[in-house]
């Protein structure tokens, strides 16, 4: 089998290597010192315990890996446009995009019957590039929960958890997904197939499209803004706002929102992916996690107060970092 990791950084480097170990044919894609240093020394992966080194093909350039049977997508969201051209490159006539990635996906209402099949979303998908880019029928869903963390070029530690959920947008339980699933349990990955992805989906997101703001707009840590009084009714309004929106489109909570706060917390004294990108100078995944689904309030008819406002904060916080693009100039009046 054969599989490329597009953007084989900690997730996707994680991923990459414990697919090889189950005997898949694995190419990662990646750029700058973390491919330099995977060339010439391999990937190290700490997980579990235990510490292996191995050399799979690593390139910058997807032509030298040639049409794959799964491509995982485990880059940045703010970063899938710009790099869509490339991922058409591993594309051969039955080749799956896994999509593992934060946030409300592009490909959202493929495979959804009612007034919004098809439809794009602006947030992530600004004019519908990837929808023709990336053919959603392409698409295997995917919802990763593992965290890891590249500690230096080439070198991956892998923290905590083991669970890759999969699922086809239409629900199905395709031959391929169920290919998928079987070799990432051969893995050692927690992969079972779930006929309503989008519901796994929006559970993960309902914590990150509320606490990764705040974290940014605060500084604070899982633990205190799950915790502390103040900060916790902002991320629980935020989330009740949500669940209306998801509700609206048709998902199923099977949890209420405070068992979700309560999840976060237990966490504990952990910095949110965005905060960490904010004080690493880097792009912020503000549209998946947040402005995406402020959108989708827009196209139900669900207000969103309490949403829009902390959007509005923090796309200008990340202007000022420079991680988030410089707003038009009002015109004059």
């Amino acid at each position: 089998m054969r599989i490329a990791i597009f953007g084989a950084g900690a997730i996707g480097g994680f991923l990459g290597v414990k697919l090889l170990q189950a005997g898949a044919d694995v190419t990662f894609i990646a750029r700058g010192a973390h491919l330099d240093a995977m060339r010439a020394n391999g990937v190290t992966l700490t997980s579990g315990g235990e510490t292996v080194t191995v050399r799979p093909h690593c390139t910058d350039a997807p032509d030298d890996a040639g049409p794959q049977d799964y491509v995982f997508l485990t880059l940045k969201a703010h970063a899938l446009p710009a790099a869509a051209p490339q991922i058409a490159r591993l594309l051969g006539p039955e080749t799956a995009l896994v999509t593992g990635i934060n946030g409300v996906p592009y490909w959202y209402f493929h495979g959804l019957e009612g007034p919004y099949a098809g439809r794009h979303i602006e947030s992530v998908d600004p004019g519908g590039v990837l929808l023709r880019t990336l053919p959603p029928e392409r698409v295997i869903a995917t919802v990763v929960y593992p965290a890891a963390e590249v500690v230096s070029p080439g070198v991956i530690v892998h923290t905590y958890n083991d669970r890759v959920t999969l699922g086809e947008p239409d629900g199905s339980k395709s031959p391929r997904v169920q290919a998928l699933s079987q070799l990432m349990m051969k893995a050692g990955l927690k992969s079972p197939v779930r006929p309503h992805i989008r519901d796994e989906i929006w559970v993960k997101l309902w914590g990150n499209l509320a606490f990764n703001p705040l974290s940014v707009l605060t500084g604070a840590t899982l633990d205190v803004l799950s915790r502390q009084p103040d900060l916790r009714a902002v991320a629980r309004a935020m989330m009740v706002e949500a669940q209306a929106v998801a509700e609206t489109l048709g998902t199923r909570f099977l949890i209420d929102v405070d068992q979700r706060i309560q999840g976060a917390s237990q966490v504990g004294a952990h910095k949110t992916s965005m905060l960490q990108d904010l004080e690493r100078g880097r792009p912020m995944e503000i549209d998946a996690l947040l402005g995406a689904v402020v959108e989708l309030g827009q196209l139900v008819g669900r207000p969103m107060p309490t949403c829009e406002n902390i959007l509005a904060l923090v796309r200008e916080r990340a202007r000022h970092a420079g991680g988030y693009p410089p707003r038009a100039t009002p015109e004059a009046t």
